[in-house]
């Protein structure tokens, strides 16, 4: 019972190659029976890691500290919740839960596809498998999340996977725990969320692998990923707000992003996927990006591979990443191994690929996208850059030089404001070519709105420069979605005797890709009006006697006590504050400073005082043996549109998910020849 789990997972990687062996050899010879095959035994692996999953968190809320993993993750003082999330919460463990989830998205894809895409299944499994095969072989030869503790004869206490000799079982009095700084909701979430965005782009490759391998070059295969890349995307982006609440309200320094190299490896697969999303669009209308297109599919996988290998190596230093360990050389071979695959794939059917298709004019959506694609790339490769200049400065002058926020900052916000422009004008502009009458009537009225924004954001005093330019375009771009669901509900109106929000309702459900894609615009118009409340903060730091008072801004807060609690976890801090706002009494504070005994790690708990339109964000830096403390403040204003950009777009990719209503063809005629209006509505 002590090996059953290493066992399973030695299993599960002998099945997954199997798998792989029986879909290739199925497809190259057309057995049906070998193909079917390869399919059960990746079945069969998603089984085994489900077990495998279900046993470590199984020694995780027994707490059994014979499990090394468990030991150093977890101990008895914890919340359930979090020892429950134990699980992601060291390498080991995250390791194995990454394998799992792709084996989900494994099984869903086969069984999904059961009845179709039959010839390019084969290698869609084989590919798949061979990414399950690369996960699983890390837990089994170099992070083994089953890994027990034995006690030697002579008293040494040694941790292997299977019993030495002369050895007995031996196991610690209680774990070292979670760390700290990983104690929060929005951490224990923030993880699977993630994964469930890296882990998905492995379907949408394996499909054009699959396509490139088979030389079914058509539009088969990007209509079946679509929604496969949609959903990684979708994941990914709210994983990174995720990651950005956990680091607004736990690291206490008062933002949410700071270009760290693990948050832009999240961050460069996303920039690329979201590149991908819009130019699928030229190549489903015009046939035109096909190169293109299979170039930024793949490349966005790879990254998320690459951004894998920058968090589990430990060769960048960051509060996100985990220790220094040995998987770096196999990460680095299999990124070898896609790069290497993905080139001569597509360099062997690249002349299937090109098509003579051109863009007919300047100022048409395909050349807005094509231009936002090209800036999509700009900004990949300035986050890339500096992401991995400490690498590169280390490995030629032998002293790393890290690039700090300003960098990415200067780069960064002129590209963002760019695509801002764009994803106003570019849905809106005509295919092939758009007249100077049709850019009149689309953006004469929004580009007047904007104007007068501008002039009422001067008159009230702003003059910052990039906040005039951000709050503007994000006027313009409202004002282009806001007319054009105005346009499309008035058009119905009229043709089919609907009420305004009937209207409206029917023209989403009619094209939902369209109008749910205009929400998530929308959502994205938010998220930069909360990111140009950056330009407006206010921060103070100041040390107060019991009885001082601090002033930013409006705001007043005056210190009343401090007094220290304990329980077996942690020693806490707990001040006690009074906010006034303009003289008058609001609110009344804990700012929290806590000590965690195990770990011996101090950690920060913010207070805030929320509205939709600032935070106030208290931090209690210092406690002091004379009851003085030092307290830093922040006026945070516009922050939480960041948090509510993400459910806006949560609900613009729910739209575009929603499966098409099937009508029978017959029915539909029939339907349209008689216009039952009462039935339409009722």
């Amino acid at each position: 019972m002590m090996n059953l789990g290493q066992n399973i997972l030695i299993l599960a990687l002998a099945t997954a190659g199997y798998s792989v062996w029986s879909s290739v050899a199925g497809g190259r010879k057309h057995r049906g029976d070998l193909v079917k095959s390869g399919e059960h035994a990746l079945f069969a692996v998603t089984t085994l890691l489900s077990l495998a999953v279900l046993l470590l968190w199984r020694d995780i809320l027994s707490h059994d500290f014979h499990n090394v993993y468990v030991t150093n993750y977890s101990n008895r003082d914890m919340p359930t919740f979090y020892v429950f999330s134990a699980l992601w919460g060291g390498q080991k463990g995250s390791l194995l839960f990454w394998g799992w989830i792709l084996t989900l998205y494994s099984a869903l894809t086969v069984y999904l596809n059961r009845n179709k895409n039959r010839e390019l299944m084969p290698y869609v499994v084989a590919t798949l498998m061979v990414g399950t095969m690369f996960f699983i072989a890390l837990n089994v030869f170099v992070s083994q999340p089953f890994e027990k503790f034995w006690q030697l004869s002579d008293g040494r206490v040694i941790h292997a996977v299977t019993q030495p000799a002369n050895s007995v079982a031996f196991a610690a009095a209680d774990g070292r725990g979670l760390n700290p700084l990983l104690q929060h909701p929005a951490m224990a979430i923030h993880p699977p969320v993630l994964y469930m965005g890296f882990v998905g782009f492995s379907v949408p490759f394996a499909f054009a692998i699959a396509s490139l391998i088979t030389g079914r070059l058509g539009n088969q295969w990007l209509q079946t990923i679509r929604r496969w890349t949609l959903v990684p995307w979708f994941f990914l982006g709210i994983g990174m707000l995720l990651g950005g609440k956990w680091a607004y309200m736990e690291l206490g320094w008062g933002g949410y992003w700071a270009w760290d190299p693990v948050e832009n490896a999240a961050l460069m697969p996303w920039l690329l996927a979201t590149a991908f999303i819009h130019s699928v669009m030229i190549q489903e209308k015009k046939n035109m990006l096909r190169v293109w297109n299979m170039v930024l599919i793949l490349g966005t996988y790879i990254l998320c591979i690459f951004g894998t290998f920058l968090t589990r190596s430990g060769v960048i230093s960051s509060v996100h990443s985990f220790a220094r360990s040995d998987i770096g050389p196999m990460f680095m071979g299999y990124l070898a191994l896609l790069i290497a695959g993905s080139v001569y794939l597509l360099l062997k059917r690249l002349p299937q690929l090109k098509n003579d298709n051109h863009f007919d004019s300047v100022v048409s959506r395909e050349s807005a996208f094509l231009i936002n694609n090209l800036i999509f790339l700009g900004a990949l490769f300035a986050v890339f850059w500096g992401t991995i200049f400490p690498l590169v400065t280390e490995a030629i002058r032998g002293v790393k030089i890290t690039v700090a926020e300003p960098f990415f900052n200067k780069v960064t916000i002129p590209i963002g404001l760019f695509l801002l422009f764009l994803s106003g004008v570019g849905p809106l502009v005509a295919w092939r070519k758009t007249s100077t009458k049709l850019l009149k009537k689309i953006f004469l009225k929004p580009t007047i709105v904007a104007l007068i924004g501008l002039a009422v954001m001067l008159v009230f005093g702003i003059r910052h420069f990039y906040a005039l330019v951000s709050l503007t375009l994000c006027i313009f771009v409202t004002a282009t979605i806001v007319l054009e669901f105005h346009r499309g509900a008035r058009a119905r109106m009229r043709s089919n005797n609907e009420t305004y929000a009937f209207a409206l309702y029917r023209l989403m459900q009619k094209n939902k890709r369209r109008y749910g894609g205009y929400v998530v615009h929308f959502g994205i118009v938010v998220l930069f009006v909360g990111f140009t409340g950056k330009a407006f903060n206010a921060e103070k730091e100041s040390r107060l006697e019991i009885g001082d008072s601090m002033q930013i801004r409006n705001y007043r807060l005056e210190y009343l006590d401090i007094k220290t609690m304990q329980d077996p976890n942690k020693i806490v801090w707990q001040a006690t504050m009074d906010v006034y706002k303009d003289g008058e009494k609001v609110k009344r504070i804990y700012p929290n400073k806590h000590f965690y005994i195990v770990q011996e790690q101090p950690t920060t708990e913010v207070v805030l005082r929320s509205t939709l339109l600032e935070d106030l964000y208290v931090v209690l830096a210092q406690p002091n043996e004379d009851k003085s403390a030092i307290f830093k403040v922040y006026i945070n204003p516009l922050v939480n549109l960041v948090w509510l950009a993400g459910f806006i777009v949560t609900i613009g990719t729910f739209i575009i998910l929603l499966p098409d209503k099937q009508v029978p063809k017959q029915t539909a005629r029939s339907t349209k020849a008689k216009k039952p209006r009462e039935k339409e509505f009722a």
